[in-house]
């Protein structure tokens, strides 16, 4: 697929370097030389200087050719543009990021609509909305959500003293009440779909699927619910801030950002009078004893520097917050914090490279099994992906101990109406029905490549 993407930053670098590992066939335009002639020795794609919004400049580029056509750049205006150009040129679909948080919906909508959008993206609404949906359930590191909303896939990192520790997939399937599955599990760097003989031990990474009632089972019966987070901490007023504050005050929660900027800070007052903003520097240890981060319930870390967000966090976790969440956007970085302990981690660029990256995928399919969802799951190396079933589809009406899948796929759920299937042997798959696939090591563009 021919695409297009117009901005070299944090967003546009790992749409990049996401897009380049699917072999399309990408085109990067950007003002800045030397950051192109960095994209073009690592990534074999080819580059343009110039204003993504020159006309002279996207016809270099072939944008009227182009299949998909993204734009990036830390202006919305001129993401908007660009894309309003591209499509004028003959570019079949456009995604603008839109990140000021004074276009509401309906103007977005009439943006749209207007310049003849596929999609708006704005990566600090999405991170901020991961961020909420694990602090609704404050004993997994990450939760994932899929289509119907009544399907879900958390992980969780398991302790040393875990009641897991030793038991094999199999045993649990006897020793729990709730209805679930283990379909990924990371250990040292290393990640399994496992059998149901394999082993797990504390210290493992696991990712379970289930329905959000038989969730909720399997963390009660682990003794892994924490109190709901009432009393929430921020630190930095960003514009992730902003948006989860808004969110989580709709959700009845007292809410404390931490900023350091005098402007940012009656700025954001002034937007959500609820808040209590604190001008102050977080980054200082006596700042957040002083502003009771003991008595919290939940901290959040969303400064624009990595390392600072760390060791706040770490700091946060030794003073007993039962628990905290890190932006973290560098991948060396995650690695760092994952082996202090900080098991709780959002990186906003990743999260909208998976979300194009699942667009791209699904543009470029045609065999009629589109792809609903896509994650990216323990760091990156197995991939979550929710089909919809079409009448083509060779394995329809089939028990799924008949059918021969290719090595490191697991059916982990199947999605019927307002019904979801944890798969066993008997089951089938039918026309209509949603189907989450897990697959190690594969990039899968329809759910006919789960097939041998």
């Amino acid at each position: 697929m021919r695409i297009i993407v117009v901005g070299c930053g944090k967003i546009g670098t790992a749409l990049i370097e996401s897009l380049a590992s699917e072999e399309h066939d990408i085109v990067v335009i950007d003002t800045n030389r030397k950051v192109l002639e960095e994209i073009n020795n690592i990534y074999d794609v080819m580059c343009v200087c110039g204003n993504g919004a020159d006309s002279d400049v996207l016809d270099e580029a072939s944008a009227g050719k182009a299949e998909l056509f993204i734009a990036v750049t830390n202006s919305d205006e001129l993401n908007m543009l660009s894309c309003f150009f591209a499509k004028k040129m003959g570019a079949q679909h456009t995604v603008a990021r839109i990140r000021k948080t004074d276009y509401n919906d309906k103007s977005l909508s009439f943006m749209k609509q207007t310049l003849s959008l596929s999609m708006p993206i704005n990566p600090e609404y999405a991170a901020a909305q991961e961020l909420y949906n694990i602090l609704k359930m404050p004993s997994v590191v990450k939760i994932e959500n899929f289509s119907s909303g009544n399907f879900e896939m958390i992980q969780l990192k398991l302790k040393p003293d875990s009641r897991l520790d030793g038991m094999t997939l199999s045993e649990m399937r006897g020793k729990f009440k709730a209805n679930f599955l283990v379909c990924a599990v990371q250990r040292e760097g290393k990640v399994f779909i496992p059998s149901g003989n394999f082993t797990l031990k504390g210290g493992d990474k696991i990712g379970v699927t289930a329905n959000q009632t038989e969730i909720i089972k399997f963390l009660k019966e682990l003794n892994l619910i924490q109190k709901q987070t009432k009393n929430v901490t921020i630190l930095g007023g960003s514009r992730i801030a902003y948006y989860l504050a808004k969110r989580l005050l709709a959700s009845g929660n007292d809410v404390k950002i931490i900023e350091q900027n005098l402007e940012r800070c009656e700025e954001i007052s002034e937007l959500l009078p609820q808040v209590t903003m604190i001008h102050a520097d977080g980054t200082q240890q006596e700042v957040l004893l002083e502003e009771g981060i003991e008595n919290t319930d939940a901290f959040v870390a969303l400064t624009g520097i990595d390392e600072e967000n760390i060791l706040i966090s770490y700091f946060a976790q030794r003073k007993g917050v039962p628990k905290v969440i890190t932006k973290v956007n560098r991948d060396e970085l995650r690695e760092i914090a994952d082996d202090m302990g900080i098991d709780c981690t959002v990186s906003p660029k990743k999260i909208i490279a998976n979300i194009l990256t699942r667009y791209a995928r699904a543009l470029k399919n045609s065999m009629g099994s589109q792809i609903e969802t896509l994650y990216k799951l323990m760091d990156s190396n197995i991939e979550a992906l929710e089909f919809k079933v079409s009448p083509d589809f060779a394995g329809v009406q089939m028990p799924l101990k008949n059918l021969s899948f290719k090595d490191q796929i697991l059916i982990a759920g199947i999605i019927r109406g307002r019904t979801a299937i944890i798969p066993a042997g008997d089951d089938v798959i039918l026309p209509g029905d949603r189907v989450i696939v897990i697959a190690g090591q594969k990039r899968l563009q329809d759910l006919s490549d789960i097939m041998r």
